[in-house]
């Protein structure tokens, strides 16, 4: 009995990159690309439409990029597995795509005969991680959090109640200038990049908490 060939859609900003992946699963029975994206929001129409098995993502694109895609595909409901493929295996790339729900993240220097396993083992909904993100999400999970100041708990606090640096620094008694200091420091120990998302991890992580007492 021939088994039924897994459906995929290629994500990627750049058309060479895309023919390059084709080019892995053309002529390959097991296999049957339906189409192609240039963007997390194309990708997000067509996979509603194709209705691919599995969905190899990458992450840094114009328009919308992969974790935006990803959330947005589990907003929707669709059904594909989502096998990220980038370049990039740092961990402001990584968390984020795996937290989205990708179920696996490879990088673009895998061989075709990992990829091919990597892709059916996506399919069947199974995790699948290179060698170099394995390491790095098992680091997040063994390394103790550096943990916020008080001073740093109290900023974040303010900027959770909607405070601006200068409101934080009245309150506080303090500078600004210190104000800004501290916003940095959080967002390296916390992993983000701004203040919307700092918030979301600090609690999250039970640094904040919804009670007003």
């Amino acid at each position: 009995m021939t088994e039924t060939p897994v459906r995929l859609l290629i994500v990627d900003d750049h058309p060479v990159v895309r023919d390059g992946i084709r080019g892995m699963f053309t002529g390959d029975p097991g296999f049957e690309v339906l189409g192609e994206a240039g963007d997390g929001a194309q990708a997000v129409d067509l996979a509603r439409v194709l209705d691919p098995d599995v969905i190899l993502m990458d992450l840094r694109m114009p328009r919308m990029d992969g974790v935006a895609a990803i959330k947005e595909l589990a907003r929707l409901g669709v059904r594909a597995r989502v096998l990220v493929l980038t370049t990039y295996d740092t961990d402001k790339d990584v968390l984020p795509a795996v937290e989205a729900g990708a179920t696996g993240y490879l990088l673009k220097d895998t061989g075709r005969d990992e990829l091919v396993r990597a892709v059916r083992a996506a399919a069947r909904g199974e995790a699948v991680l290179s060698p170099s993100v394995a390491t790095r999400l098992l680091g997040q999970v063994r390394a103790p959090a550096d943990p916020l100041s008080g001073r740093e708990l109290e900023v974040l606090r303010l900027i959770a109640d909607g405070a601006t640096n200068r409101e934080a620094a009245a309150r506080l008694f303090i500078s600004e200038a210190t104000v800004k200091s501290h916003v940095l420091h959080i967002y390296a120990k916390l992993g983000v990049n701004d203040r919307a998302a700092a918030v979301a991890v600090a609690f999250r992580r039970g640094l904040l908490s919804t009670d007003k007492d």
